[in-house]
């Protein structure tokens, strides 16, 4: 703990430092309007304004309530000329908690993420957002045609001064530095969470990285062209969304039960062998009420992943069964009829193809070599020295550099997530367990090399939760909270309580599950109510 403090106090001297270089001759601001004079490099300040308490109407229109008085700040980054980072910095105006919070984003971003701006700025952080470097929807990758300085903003550039620029304009509005930094993000911003700890490890004290796409490259072939080529290479292979229930029930009603409770929800799924040839048609049975042989196919293949397909082993491991009812429609099962990009998949697995790989609008998935195009998709170069795996994955078991400063990781995962493969969480934190160095593999044994990287590092798979967000588990739960305890009290979470509310109209806490550190989880107690967590033990 002292270690960490000691570097964290070197940390604040420092910017101190750098802060009084960029502020020589000016005034320090005194209202929230003088920082639109304020001078940073590569950076224009293109908004400074004082919000009022009360309800809030962001720029694209979103609405926010209880909203504390803050100050805005929008400006542009530029540190190439075809750089053009937006980002936004929300500011309390009087109950500042001397906290920092980075956000991330989801899919191709794209945006400002109003939404993730507003909860931390209620909770008194000064708060920062980008839109990675262009402007569209997060499914619009066409940004990347003929742009390889906007993959780098995207990758990993625009993320980090994000951060830079936002603890100099929240400096510069406190007159002084953040005592402590933290970012939090799930999906697209889980990978960006990786990115800051691996590439930009004095960026932040405490970081969340939620669902991430970290293998980002193989993901697209793996998971995203994946699903698309079983769904859509064959129209008599789609599983429709009308199905997705049958399949679901079927799911549970074999392996439900495995953990010791019917609920609904797999504990941890890899147990679960389900064929889904049991639910072949037969007789006069027809679809919806059963699965064709394509679909049987289909189902079997996203269940085993590409590895037979692209003959590279561990290339990139499949989706996990459970959850199918509620996780597969319009992610992995498209409505009727079939057509590319009306599932999730597709929708943002396509685009990366036609504009980041094959600069092609027109590209037809149809024509991908799953024998030699994955190494492509990982070599293709964006410029000289770097691939686009080099620019996008982040995946680097190395965080001694993180470690070293103090910082601390909580990662988690949806154990029933449709979109990343959960097992990709796993593979990576017993990545960082094997690791040589802070873990000492070779040295110690299995156990005592995760208890070692669990001093500053923690996953937690959340069974039955989709991507980030939905599914059949306890799936609301707050991470932040704990990080800071852990951050700045030394407190490690040992289990964190989840809760699983009731559809519309009731909306009522149905039941609550602790979230343990992996490679432990929840086991019922075999008494009281299994609706309850305290009824659970982590082992």
């Amino acid at each position: 703990m002292k270690k960490g403090r000691d570097n964290r106090s070197v940390k604040k001297i420092a910017w101190a430092l750098v802060f009084a270089a960029f502020t020589v001759g000016q005034a320090a601001a005194a209202t929230c309007e003088s920082l639109g004079s304020l001078k940073l490099p590569e950076t224009t300040i293109t908004a400074a304004q004082s919000i009022p308490a009360g309800t809030y109407t962001a720029p694209n229109g979103q609405v926010f309530t209880n909203m504390p008085a803050f100050c805005r700040v929008a400006a542009t980054l530029a540190p190439t000329s075809d750089s053009d980072i937006g980002i936004e910095v929300w500011m309390p105006a009087s109950s500042w908690n001397g906290r920092f919070e980075g956000v991330g984003n989801g899919g191709f971003a794209g945006s400002i993420d109003y939404s993730a701006l507003a909860p931390g700025v209620q909770l008194g952080y000064a708060t920062v957002s980008t839109d990675t470097g262009h402007v569209g929807s997060s499914t619009d990758g066409s940004f990347a045609l003929g742009h390889p300085q906007k993959i780098i903003d995207f990758g990993y550039r625009s993320i980090h001064l994000m951060t830079v620029r936002g603890k100099q304009i929240a400096g510069a509005f406190y007159g002084e530095s953040p005592e402590h930094s933290y970012f939090t993000g799930c999906s697209t911003g889980g990978r960006q969470a990786l990115v800051e700890a691996q590439r930009f490890s004095n960026d932040y004290d405490g970081i969340v990285a939620g669902d991430p796409v970290a293998h980002y490259t193989h993901h697209h072939v793996g998971g995203n062209l994946w699903v698309v080529w079983q769904m859509f290479n064959n129209s008599a292979s789609t599983v429709f969304t009308t199905q997705d229930t049958l399949l679901g029930n079927a799911v549970n009603a074999a392996c439900d039960a495995l953990d010791g409770v019917v609920d609904g929800v797999l504990n941890d799924p890899r147990r679960c062998r389900y064929n889904p040839e049991k639910l072949l048609c037969k007789g006069s049975g027809k679809p919806p009420s059963c699965l064709t042989a394509e679909q049987v196919e289909a189902v079997r293949s996203i269940w085993t992943g590409p590895d037979q397909m692209v003959h590279q082993h561990d290339y990139y491991p499949p989706f996990e069964r459970g959850g199918e009812a509620d996780g597969w429609p319009y992610t992995i099962s498209p409505l009727p009829p079939p057509a590319p990009q009306t599932d999730s998949h597709a929708a943002i697995g396509i685009p990366f193809f036609e504009y980041f790989v094959f600069d092609n609008p027109n590209w037809d998935y149809r024509t991908f070599d799953w024998k030699s195009d994955p190494a492509y998709v990982d070599n293709k170069i964006v410029l000289a020295g770097q691939t686009l795996a080099s620019v996008l994955n982040s995946i680097n078991p190395d965080l001694s550099r993180f470690r070293a400063h103090g910082g601390k990781l909580i990662q988690y995962h949806g154990f029933s997530d449709p979109e990343v493969p959960p097992l990709t969480s796993i593979n990576y934190f017993e990545s960082v367990v094997k690791f040589p160095g802070e873990s000492n593999p070779e040295e110690s044994s299995p156990a005592e090399s995760v208890e070692r990287t669990q001093e500053f590092y923690r996953l937690f798979m959340v069974p039955g939760m989709n991507h980030c967000k939905g599914g059949p588990g306890a799936n609301l739960f707050d991470m932040l909270t704990p990080l800071v305890d852990w951050v700045e009290k030394d407190i490690a979470p040992e289990r964190i309580i989840a809760t699983h509310i009731d559809s519309a109209p009731v909306h009522g806490v149905e039941f609550t599950r602790p979230l343990c550190p992996y490679p432990q989880e929840a086991v019922y107690k075999g008494s009281g109510n299994p609706n309850d967590a305290a009824n659970f033990v982590c082992k």
